[in-house]
């Protein structure tokens, strides 16, 4: 055989197929897997039947030796792509962050809406009370009102902003 004989192959692989099939399937236990690195390995002893040591052991022990490996191999192989497949499944989308941001998306274009209901008056107030960080007294001062005025202003545009957002009182 590692003279390239192939008479002698079919030979070695009547005698020692089934074998390395049982060895490959205790170790991968898929049948369909089994298959595949079965007919590696025998095309791995077919390649290098002339690395062959007889002083190290017996032809039997390499062969079954060698299907035990890439049975391992493949086996650890499958695990690290499906650990691979978890990781990139887990990092791949933040679903929290994104739902987030749908969310407050969606929440500012009510809040505008909403804002866009008020009078001119209530929403300069408004505006200039949260979003300028101004107190009552610096936007009355601001506009040139008593703060009495801002104060009923910005009651009325609150009470119109709860409303129109839905929030309980």
């Amino acid at each position: 055989m590692a003279r390239g004989d192939s008479a002698a192959f079919d030979a070695v692989y009547e005698q020692i197929a089934s074998s390395v099939f049982g060895v490959v399937k205790r170790v991968i236990r898929d049948p369909a897997q089994s298959e595949e690195v079965t007919q590696d390995v025998l095309l791995d002893i077919w390649q290098d039947a002339s690395k062959f040591d007889a002083e190290r052991g017996s032809a039997v022990a390499w062969v079954m030796t060698l299907a035990h490996r890439r049975a391992v191999d493949r086996v650890r192989s499958v695990q690290k792509e499906a650990e691979r497949e978890r990781r990139v499944a887990r990092d791949d989308i933040p679903y929290d962050e994104v739902a987030e941001a749908v969310e407050s998306s969606l929440e500012r274009e009510r809040v505008r809406r909403c804002l866009g209901s008020l009078t001119e008056l209530q929403r300069e107030s408004v505006t200039l009370a949260y979003y300028g960080g101004y107190t009552y007294g610096q936007v009355a001062g601001l506009l040139g009102v008593p703060t009495g005025t801002i104060k009923t202003r910005m009651r009325d545009a609150l009470i119109r902003l709860r409303d129109c957002l839905g929030v309980a009182s």
